[in-house]
């Protein structure tokens, strides 16, 4: 597979009143390249997030995360 690029963004929901506490995370990721294939994308997130990103590991202790993702051709 070749990525040519990927773009990441989130949203998120906190609370109205200081100290604005996060509630809930939601990454989206966008992946661009040649005969990208669904099943091994959803993988490389999956080490990401939970495996090698240590600001997840901790963040997903206290905070609701969820991720999405799109694939576009190149």
């Amino acid at each position: 597979q070749k990525v040519t690029g990927l773009r990441a963004s989130a949203e998120s929901v906190r609370d109205t009143d200081p100290p604005w506490i996060y509630r809930a995370i939601h990454l989206r990721y966008m992946f661009i390249g040649r005969d990208l294939q669904e099943k091994q994308v959803q993988r490389a997130i999956e080490l990401s997030e939970e495996k090698y990103c240590s600001i997840y590991a901790t963040l997903r202790q206290v905070v609701k995360i969820t991720n999405g993702f799109e694939i576009l051709q190149d």
